[in-house]
């Protein structure tokens, strides 16, 4: 109780110091406004952000003349520079203060609040999950990673922490460096669905409201920053099923949708969880024109986010095998896992359907085969696909629905496999795994390893695109992987599955494998490299003799 009243005291004479009434943060850096934004709910003060130049002008149309307006300004990516002559210029009392680094500045300036939380500012939506919670709790999020922890944990150590969470995904330097704090740590499978629901429920275990602001985690706006409600992650397209039940199994009864664009996925929400769904998407215009009362869109700063998109590349009926063969490719560098289901019918009338039973791990910029076993079909046959993809298992939120026409093919394959021996090889950084072809045709083979834990963080890898063997050869697929000794304890037995065919876009056959983690001798490993070099060597060499028999032969020749 008596901490609780020195916070209290701490926090009315921090504000006793604030003169200003209003906050206008004026920079192009999503972590300056999203600090901003958490800035003024702290200190319980209005606080609105900039979103284009234009806008520097626009929005304080909505400010009363006689408030008393603070500007915090970027010093690199300011939307107005020289802001404050533009605000006293409509007739305002303001100042304007110029940062560096909005974030660590402005927790310096709040010098009561002893609560953090730790995130990594590369996932920009886990600062969208965290941010009720902070203002909830009087905490503070800081952006960590390993260029600047050092700089952060001096600050922590000065300040004093009572509580520290750790939230999502961040360095190892960065967990590390904080473990003497004891803090508490948030990360669920790396699934940003998962840790969104647990920080939903410490919310609500202070605060069980009842209402909640349904998003996608992907911008800023002035509700979410406030702290009235939690956030609950909603995806693109679809609603991961952990998101479901966890709505399903309480008493939330209203959901506030932020924007239009995710209007579809809360839909079926208010279907399937049977919750009340509102849409904010609109705000009064701010130089109305006419008689008529404009509207115009609401301010949302938008983060930094990773593109998914996958396509269904072809569908095929193979006859001779009697198997359904479906290549999914995934056109961006960030790997994805992906659940299909697809519904067939042929002229005769028949029908039926085939699907993955867990998600499926698809690599960037790769292309994966899925064989089915389906019943004999004739004529045309044609079909359609309802693919949930996303970036981790547990969160499908985007939707790939197509048209096909079934290729009819007679192909026998008839590549076979052994797989010999699993090593990691500590100097390159990479798994190697040794395939020998045992068939008489020659082989392609790709490799996937499954549920590897690094830096403690469950990830599925793939290997550096399919090796070809040449028959009753041995080749080996290289799996780049950062492990550290701490990761070796957690990776006792390594799983993976090999893909192959004898049709290099087509690997249809599956063998599993799960080997005891070995290590590659730090002799074979110099050899490798000593073999690499003589080898480069030797080609110099040649090319060497090679330009100056030419160069003799031009002289004899003159």
């Amino acid at each position: 109780m008596k901490k609780l009243v020195l916070l209290l005291v701490f926090f009315m004479l921090a504000s006793a110091n604030i003169s200003f009434a209003q906050i206008i943060i004026n920079s192009q850096d999503w972590r300056d406004v999203y600090s901003g934004m958490l800035y003024g709910s702290l200190i319980d003060r209005p606080a609105d952000f900039l979103v284009s130049t234009r806008h520097s002008t626009l929005i304080l149309n909505t400010i009363s003349r006689t408030s008393e307006v603070r500007a915090l300004s970027s010093r690199r990516s300011p939307f107005m520079v020289g802001y404050n002559s533009v605000i006293q210029g409509r007739g305002f009392t303001s100042e304007e203060v110029i940062y560096d680094d909005f974030n660590f500045e402005l927790a310096q300036e709040l010098d009561y609040i002893n609560d953090f939380i730790i995130i990594d500012s590369s996932y920009g939506y886990n600062a969208i999950s965290v941010a009720p919670y902070a203002v909830l709790t009087d905490s503070f999020v800081l952006f960590a990673d390993r260029t600047n922890i050092r700089r952060i944990d001096d600050f922590l150590s000065d300040r004093g922490v009572d509580s520290l969470i750790i939230y999502g995904h961040v360095d190892r330097e960065v967990r590390n460096t904080l473990e003497k704090y004891d803090p508490e740590i948030i990360n669920n499978e790396g699934d940003r669905f998962l840790n969104n629901i647990e920080i939903v429920r410490k919310f609500r275990e202070i605060k069980p409201a009842r209402q909640v602001i349904l998003t996608n985690g992907e911008f800023i706006e002035k509700e979410i920053m406030s702290g009235v409600e939690p956030v609950i992650f909603i995806g693109a397209n679809n609603v991961p099923d952990s998101t479901r039940d966890y709505i399903h199994g309480t008493n939330i009864d209203i959901g506030v949708l932020i924007g239009n664009e995710l209007v579809g996925t809360a839909t079926t929400i208010r279907r399937d969880v049977g919750i009340s769904v509102f849409v904010k998407f609109a705000q009064g215009a701010r130089a109305p024109q006419g008689a008529i009362s404009q509207v115009e869109a609401l301010d949302m700063f938008y983060l930094p986010t990773y593109i998914l998109r996958i396509e269904l590349e072809s569908v095929r009926y193979n006859r001779a095998t009697g198997r359904l063969e479906v290549s999914i490719r995934n056109t961006e560098a960030q790997a994805v896992y992906f659940k299909g289901t697809y519904s067939l019918r042929d002229t005769e009338g028949n029908a039926q359907s085939v699907g993955d039973l867990d998600p499926i791990f698809l690599d960037g910029n790769e292309v994966r085969t899925l064989t089915y076993d389906i019943d004999p079909m004739s004529g045309n046959i044609t079909g359609s696909a309802y693919i949930l993809y996303g970036e981790s298992r547990n969160s499908l939120e985007k939707v790939l629905e197509a048209e096909f026409n079934v290729e009819i093919i007679d192909v026998l394959d008839n590549c076979d496999i052994d797989i010999k021996s699993l090593v990691y090889d500590r100097r390159r950084k990479q798994f190697e795994l040794e395939l020998e072809n045992i068939a008489d045709v020659t082989c392609y083979a790709y490799t996937e390893l499954v549920d590897v834990m690094i830096d403690g963080q469950l990830v599925n890898l793939g290997s550096e695109g399919p090796v070809e063997i040449s028959p009753g050869r041995k080749a080996r697929n290289i799996i780049k992987a950062d492990l550290f000794d701490e990761d070796f304890a957690d990776n006792e037995i390594i799983r993976g599955r090999v893909y192959y065919g004898e049709r290099e876009g087509s690997l249809v056959n599956i063998k599993d494998f799960q080997f005891e983690l070995a290590f590659k001798s730090l002799y074979y490993s110099l050899l490798d490299s000593y073999l690499t070099f003589t080898l480069i060597i030797v080609i110099v060499i040649i090319i060497i003799l090679i330009l100056i028999k030419r160069r003799r032969k031009d002289e004899d020749d003159d």
